[in-house]
């Protein structure tokens, strides 16, 4: 079993240069959200940091090939599902985060950070890297210091967008070694259960 994970973790890694494309692209939407905080209204930037956010899979697939790797993983790899799990996770999260906005806009990037958060530490198994359980803890607590001291929206979306591109220069160069594993995966026949 451990081999069977082990290489689906090292096909998730190679495909999506371990993530680091996918976290740049966030600490990208992170900075737009800031600025547009910054020089327009925090409500503004909520609607951006969603937008962008909308363009990480697209932007990150795209930097993952311009730096040489496929933007995908091998066909019936196992931890597909969890991938596409934790983006639904996500998604279901971001009605509490606005939520949160409503009643105080101070709320909203903090709160995004802890959903944020939340999901990297899914990324940790996905990948197979313990930097994950750091960088979502790494965002979790920022999201609460930052929401219990109810930080202007353009410092917290300063400050997820700095601890994500800092976590991606990390990540970028310690998947820069990562090799195709050389392994296919075969699909489970219909009816098959886990």
């Amino acid at each position: 079993m451990g081999t069977d994970l082990d290489a689906a973790q090292a096909d998730m890694r190679f495909g999506y240069y371990s993530g680091a494309p996918g976290i740049f692209a966030s600490s990208a939407a992170w900075l737009a959200a800031a600025v547009v905080a910054l020089q327009g209204s925090p409500k503004q930037a909520v609607w951006v940091l969603f937008a962008g956010g909308v363009l990480i899979h697209p932007v990150s697939v795209l930097l993952a090939k311009v730096l040489g790797r496929p933007g995908k993983h091998e066909p019936g790899n196992p931890l597909a599902t969890l991938a596409i799990a934790t983006t639904f996770w996500l998604i279901f999260s971001l009605p509490l985060a606005y939520g949160a906005a409503i009643l105080r806009i101070e709320w909203f990037f903090p709160a995004m950070l802890l959903v944020i958060g939340g999901r990297y530490l899914t990324f940790g198994p996905l990948f197979g890297m313990r930097i994950y359980w750091v960088l979502g803890l790494a965002l979790a607590v920022a999201g609460y210091l930052l929401g219990s001291a109810r930080a202007l929206p353009a410092v917290s979306a300063f400050v997820g967008a700095t601890i994500e591109a800092v976590f991606a220069a990390a990540v970028l160069v310690l998947g820069r070694h990562e090799v195709r594993p050389g392994i296919s995966f075969r699909p489970k026949p219909l009816g098959d259960t886990v």
